[in-house]
């Protein structure tokens, strides 16, 4: 089977359409046509549905997608094994929205100038989501919150960045005391569900507040142009840059010691790209 048919079929299904996956694969939709009609005559089955312009996976293509998946990567793996120590082939990384932003970028940069063999995957999600999809296998490593618990033996952590908790205030109220704000303006919680949003409940629960809450939201940014708007005050980390443009914030230290936010990356040890997660970081700064 020549593998470049596989990764047309999978490439197709990510994309949705034969143009769209023709336009990313550099061949013209005829030549992505024919090598989708080799494939389906090899394997014997109809492997996409066409409706229109829009493409999806057959029951028999959605059959073999993660198994051709699996067996690309691996491919690719190989290939890397044959460079003699060359990097190359994917690296899946999940990444929170704030690691996407602010601290995924340079690393990403760096790694196209020195390994331009080795691709990435992106995929966002929040911390509790990537971690177990690192656990299972589904991506190489995460950039994620540290978590609040010990990790199994089989993972390594790297720690990026450790972010302060603040209190996101108004640019009119910078003046103010934090805890009495906290107890007078309405609160805009930083969602209970995230790792991150934890410290903060921990945060008020050993301070003994009890903010009048109007919103729990599990967006910074979202957080940040609420605030802006003066619809309320906000435990949150203070996250690597870019912030949103054009606002007027008020970032308050806060008067009780509390542990920072912990951003890092966690990988599997004996990982099958544990050595390309281990390239990736040696960029860092």
């Amino acid at each position: 089977m020549d593998t470049r048919f596989l990764d047309s079929f999978v490439t197709v299904v990510e994309e949705g359409s034969i143009a769209a996956a023709a336009r990313r694969l550099h061949l013209t939709p005829a030549a992505l046509a024919q090598r989708i009609q080799a494939l389906e005559a090899e394997m014997g089955a109809k492997l996409l549905l066409r409706s229109g312009r829009a493409v999806a996976p057959s029951a028999a293509g959605l059959a073999i997608l993660e198994r051709a998946r699996a067996l690309l990567r691996e491919v690719r793996d190989l290939r890397d094994l044959a460079t003699g120590g060359g990097l190359a082939g994917e690296l899946r990384l999940g990444a929170i929205a704030t690691g996407l932003t602010g601290l995924l970028p340079p690393l990403l940069a760096r790694m196209a100038e020195r390994y331009p063999a080795l691709e990435a995957h992106i995929s966002p999600g929040i911390s509790a989501e990537l971690y177990r999809r690192v656990l299972v296998g589904e991506l190489d490593a995460a950039l994620i919150v540290q978590p609040d618990f010990t990790p199994p033996k089989s993972c390594a952590w790297h720690l990026l960045r450790e972010e302060k908790l603040i209190l996101l205030a108004p640019a009119a109220l910078a003046g103010e005391e934090p805890h009495a704000l906290l107890s007078t303006r309405p609160f805009i919680r930083y969602d209970r569900a995230q790792w991150g949003g934890r410290l903060a409940d921990r945060y008020l629960r050993e301070a003994r507040l009890r903010p009048r809450e109007r919103y729990e939201l599990d967006a910074l940014d979202a957080i940040a142009v609420m605030v802006d708007r003066g619809l309320g005050v906000a435990l949150v980390p203070d996250w690597a840059p870019p912030w949103p443009e054009g606002l007027r914030l008020a970032r308050l230290p806060l008067p009780r010691p509390c542990p920072p936010r912990r951003l890092g990356v966690l990988w599997l040890r004996n990982g099958a790209r544990a050595r390309l997660v281990q390239a990736f970081l040696s960029l860092e700064g």
